[in-house]
């Protein structure tokens, strides 16, 4: 075999001793770092690189079915990842060299000899780093090129997935999710859905949660996973409470950044609002474990709050808040569990009992430290210009109840703007709940304090109490 290069006049003859092929192969890897040199490669020097590849790994092959040791397996190892180099190099904006190689079968016999590396039972440098250039080199031979994308799939999806993504080297993991993420598309995606399949996304979550540093982890999640309502729905499902707990914060980062421009992505937006809902509907009672000091981590709480946090968020937008606004259920649980905890905190002394001075610093660290905060915002997103929500608050006695959570509370620090911002959204164009409100001052039944602090005041008007925005007074 030859190794011709065009830019290089021509490189040595490739010799049988797998020393000497090494050399040859690291000139010509430092030759394709150059974009020249990739653009004037042979396929002659590819179809070497294939063949080293193959016989390299037919000798590994076959030492481990004989079970015997195999001779030099370093110099082997280092050959290996420096062939891998070589074609990596070579296809860095390069689409000709990608087509090249795929159709010599490159990615097929890459694939295999992965598979091969992973079933050496050593741990060892020069593997980690044979299989981490592998990796390398079928990323950068899917980048920008569909053929390879489609090609890869079909070898690797799911089993060379599944072996790396459960690999115990980060870089095998994280190259392994670049691959995955370059290779992905909206229908691929779908193929995940299959049980079989549901696995590779289940790790690729569970290397989100354990790697927070691998950026292609969490771009596969939001960029892929979170736009299939049915996988998210499916990986929820087999999803332990702290791995729910980290998807529910990839969503709400999701939902933060995100502007919906397409309808495609408004019916996404729905699938899971439904869903989210439909899981705080049936999990808010969870929270009421907190009240005990010895449940303060209670994993089944600590999903209910963060549901809560993805809802808000959810909320927050008026292009999404219309939808949210009619969804049965959603605002009757609020109130519900803003009493549930607001009773709680009146019945013993805990995480929901209003505190007017700092107890402990264990205290500023508590998951429900804000969560009556968060409800009250939630029901005073759901009446923003909402006439409907704004009755239905009434009728379920909600109004009080706000107005009771509005005082100082160190557990709840941001719980006074948003109760103003509540009960704002609640009286807006909405002459029941005013008189409501003034007839509780009235009677003594509204701290006419916090009415004030909220920026509010009492007037008599006609024989009739009117409540109406003034300059809040200095603190």
């Amino acid at each position: 075999m030859a190794m011709a290069m065009a830019a290089a006049g021509s490189l040595p003859a490739v010799a049988a001793e797998p020393g000497a092929r090494l050399e040859s192969v690291r000139v010509l890897a430092g030759l394709f770092r150059e974009a020249q040199h990739r653009e004037m490669a042979k396929e002659s020097a590819f179809q070497d690189l294939l063949e080293i590849l193959r016989s390299v790994s037919s000798e590994i092959e076959q030492a481990y079915k004989d079970s015997c040791e195999l001779v030099d397996l370093d110099t082997r190892l280092l050959l290996i990842a420096e062939c891998f180099r070589c074609l990596r190099n070579a296809c860095v904006e390069c689409a000709k060299n990608q087509h090249v190689m795929r159709n010599l079968g490159l990615i097929s016999t890459s694939v295999h000899l992965i598979k091969l590396l992973h079933g050496i039972q050593i741990k060892e440098e020069l593997l980690l780093t044979a299989l981490r250039c592998s990796l390398q080199f079928l990323g950068n031979i899917a980048a920008g090129n569909g053929d390879s994308q489609n090609s890869i799939w079909k070898c690797a999806f799911p089993d060379l997935f599944l072996t790396c993504l459960t690999c115990s080297d980060k870089k095998i993991v994280a190259y392994c999710c670049m691959v995955l993420f370059t290779c992905l598309n909206s229908e691929k995606v779908r193929e995940l859905l299959d049980p079989g399949n549901l696995t590779v996304a289940l790790h690729v979550l569970k290397v989100y949660k354990e790697q927070l540093e691998s950026e292609w982890s969490f771009m596969i999640v939001t960029d892929y996973l979170l736009k299939c309502p049915e996988l998210v729905e499916a990986l929820y499902a087999k999803l332990s409470n702290q791995e729910r707990v980290t998807l529910l914060e990839l969503m709400m980062v999701n939902v933060c950044e995100k502007n919906l421009h397409t309808s495609e992505e408004m019916n996404v937006f729905m699938r899971h609002a439904d869903f989210l809902v439909g899981c705080f509907q049936e999990k808010y009672e969870a929270v009421l474990k907190l009240t005990s000091a010895e449940d303060a981590d209670d994993e089944e709480a600590l999903v209910a709050i963060r549901l809560l946090d993805v809802l808000c968020e959810m909320t927050s937008s008026n292009g999404q808040l219309e939808y949210l606004q009619t969804l049965p259920g959603l605002l009757e649980t609020a109130i519900d569990t803003l009493r549930l905890t607001h009773l709680a905190g009146k019945q013993t002394v805990n995480v929901f009992t209003a505190t007017h001075a700092m107890t402990g610093q264990e205290e500023v660290l508590h998951p429900a430290v804000d969560f009556k905060s968060h409800l009250i915002r939630l029901i005073g997103n759901l009446c923003y210009k909402n006439k409907e929500n704004q009755d239905k608050v009434y009728e379920l006695d909600g109004i009080p109840l706000i107005l009771d959570n509005c005082s100082i509370d160190d557990n709840n620090p941001f719980v006074n703007p948003w109760a103003v911002y509540a009960i704002r959204n609640l009286t807006e164009q909405n002459e029941r709940n005013q008189e409501l409100i003034a007839q509780m001052e009235e009677k003594g039944l509204a701290d006419n304090s916090a009415l004030e602090s909220m920026g509010l005041e009492i007037e008599k008007r006609d024989d009739k109490l009117i409540l109406r925005s003034v300059r809040k007074k200095p603190s």
